[in-house]
């Protein structure tokens, strides 16, 4: 393990070195790319680095225990009750630092909702919840910005689609993802009764842009004597071209100037925005997968938490969490979940890679 996190140590300190370089100014993507992995190594670098401080100062005050002073050798006995454990949880994190990252974890997402079961009262909660999401985002610093939303009348939410934007946004809010189930007696209910809505939670990392990259030998280019009406040299020189991309399968031919590379660059032109579509057609159709496998049917069986109103409380039914302070839940503090959630998963994680905390 400290092998590893000397050399990310050596690469973070390499890193600061190139963005003190005044030439970086003028290479704005390099820039761009090495900030970014300095931010995404920074946190582990300061607790590694407190690591070692906390390992030195636990190794001083033990040698002081030798000394033939009684109040040195109480002053290092006393010290060494919080150096111990302080160095004990800090191994730890650095242990969670160290699992396998998963690549979405630092992009933003898209956020969707929707109301599931339950009629107009899901479509209230639904609202609600959106409401305290957005709560949430603020304390974090976070940016949310509505891409498209269907209300119902009386102040409900059908639907609503919003951006994240801010550090780490998905790798906070991606255990939201599924159906969110509400118990409580509905506004119109006349007789007290209790009535259960579901909501449908997705939570997608922001797509990247999607580049079409073409691979020379992934095509065939055949030239050939350009048909039509005719006209002076149209159909006298080879100048017609056609484009095969063999992984596709897609053919692309122009004949329309007289140059056969005025044609070739054309058909280029042509074959990449076709790629382009079918790249984005997969990565729509990835993407509509991912929303479905995340909140299933929105029926009532299938949930992930259940927000009891009378009794103030949400249960978490996949760690087992409960917690009694629904309305701070409601007004965006949902910190105390977020963070069970995140340690159910890394425990999870450290015994699969055989590391007991």
């Amino acid at each position: 393990m400290f092998d590893k996190l000397e050399a990310v140590e050596a690469r973070f300190k390499e890193i600061e070195s190139r963005l003190s370089d005044p030439a970086l100014v003028n290479r704005p993507g390099e820039f761009k790319k090495l900030s970014q992995e300095h931010a995404s190594l920074q946190e582990l670098v300061v607790e590694y680095q407190r690591y070692k401080q906390l390992k030195s100062d636990v190794s001083d005050n033990k040698q002081m225990l030798a000394d033939k002073d009684p109040e040195l050798v109480s002053m290092a006995k006393e010290e060494l009750k919080h150096l111990i454990p302080a160095l004990s949880e800090c191994e730890n994190k650095l242990q969670v630092f160290l699992l396998p990252q998963d690549p979405n974890d630092a992009k933003n997402i898209v956020l969707e909702i929707r109301a599931g079961a339950g009629g107009e009262e899901a479509s209230l909660f639904a609202s609600q919840l959106f409401r305290a999401y957005q709560r949430f985002a603020e304390r974090q610093g976070w940016r949310v910005e509505v891409l498209s939303s269907s209300s119902t009348g009386l102040g409900g939410i059908k639907e609503i689609i919003a951006m994240i934007e801010g550090t780490k946004v998905y790798s906070r809010l991606k255990w939201e993802a599924g159906v969110h189930r509400v118990q409580r007696v509905p506004s119109t209910e006349a007789q007290g009764r209790i009535h259960t809505s579901t909501i449908t939670v997705a939570v997608l990392p922001e797509a990247e842009e999607v580049d079409v990259t073409i691979n020379p030998i992934d095509l065939r280019i055949d030239v050939f004597r350009s048909g039509g009406a005719g006209g002076q040299g149209v159909n006298t020189t080879d100048s017609a071209v056609r484009i095969t991309h063999n992984p596709s399968g897609l053919v692309v031919v122009c004949q329309d100037e007289r140059s056969q590379l005025k044609n070739k660059d054309k058909a280029m032109k042509i074959l990449r925005s076709r790629l382009l579509d079918l790249e984005q057609a997969r990565a729509h159709k990835e993407h509509a997968d991912a929303r479905r496998a995340m909140v299933g049917t929105g029926d009532r069986s299938e949930r992930i938490r259940t927000y009891n109103f009378p009794q103030s409380r949400l249960t978490d039914h996949r760690i087992g969490l409960t917690i009694h302070q629904l309305p701070d839940v409601m007004e965006g503090r949902l910190d105390e979940v977020i963070n069970a959630l995140q340690a159910h998963h890394q425990m999870e994680a450290l015994k699969a890679e055989g590391i007991s905390k």
